[in-house]
């Protein structure tokens, strides 16, 4: 609440010092502190329903889709069979909503840690939180790390959808959860995670990608454009268990589910690995 000053919220952070994205708002709609983070919920007059977790902006009516669909769908179209999906964070339900729309995946896992984020965004992020309502999906309230331990070779796809690595995400941009990702996913399995992004936090995607080759055999970076978070765009890291990039579906891509898509297609999905110069010769990708 203290980053909403005359009228507007601005999204203030050590994370990009120096930067700040401003909204006018026009209702504060949901305000929480819960036992892992400060949770805020306002109408905006441009953007509508504004879901901001620790001062930083999660999500927002408009541009939503711009993420939700491209952290799913590259790795999902990417997998040939993806029938078990494990979805860590992403309490909104947006991830939820895009991967059921792939009728091949039998079942979808979500773990959250913070039941407070659910209960927001079904009030107040009905379009997202429609995730939550299928019949595929079953929800983990608590520690994703601790649920993976648990979990050896078990899902075909993984998402990590989460906060910066400032607060209760810091140990999902960590060697040790990467290492936990990897026996989690099946034989020729596939993970895509929030990564940052480019012009912010190159330093960051270095580290990631980095470890990450250590890892994996396949290593990639996809970017997608998204005004609502810092810098205009965010970024996400997609490695396989197989050697097979995941830079063009490998299924195909059908006029049904297109219809049900406002960002991703597969000519978004091909072009949204291309960096450039300045992050290629970074990131070595």
């Amino acid at each position: 609440m203290d980053q909403i000053n005359k009228g507007w919220f601005s999204e203030i952070s050590e994370f990009w010092p120096g930067n700040s994205f401003s909204l006018q708002v026009e209702q504060v709609l949901h305000h929480e502190k819960t036992q892992y983070q400060d949770i805020l919920v306002f109408k905006s007059k441009t953007f509508g329903n504004v879901l901001v977790l620790d001062g930083v902006i999660q999500a927002t009516e408009r541009d939503e889709f711009a993420y939700q669909e491209m952290i799913a769908h590259p790795a999902l179209f990417a997998h040939p069979n993806p029938k078990k999906v494990l979805v860590v964070g992403g309490g909104d339900g947006g991830v939820l909503r895009e991967v059921v729309k792939h009728d091949c995946v039998e079942s979808v896992t979500l773990c959250e840690i913070d039941k407070g984020v659910i209960d927001a965004s079904r009030k107040y992020l009905p379009n997202m939180a429609v995730g939550f309502d299928h019949p595929k999906v079953t929800l983990f309230i608590g520690d994703g790390l601790e649920f993976m331990r648990q979990r050896k070779g078990e899902f075909d796809v993984i998402i990590t959808d989460s906060s910066d690595p400032i607060g209760p995400a810091q140990g999902l941009f960590e060697r040790a959860y990467y290492e936990l990702l990897k026996e989690a996913l099946a034989e020729g399995g596939i993970l895509c995670s929030q990564a940052e992004s480019l012009w912010l936090h190159l330093d960051t995607v270095k580290g990631l990608t980095t470890f990450c080759k250590e890892l994996f055999p396949v290593v990639e970076y996809a970017y997608t454009s998204i005004p609502s978070y810092p810098g205009g765009s965010i970024g996400l890291l997609i490695c396989s268990k197989s050697n097979t990039s995941c830079k063009s579906p490998i299924r195909q891509v059908s006029s049904e589910i297109l219809e049900k898509m406002q960002y991703y297609n597969e000519q978004v999905h091909k072009a949204s690995f291309v960096l450039p110069q300045f992050a290629s010769k970074q990131l070595n990708l």
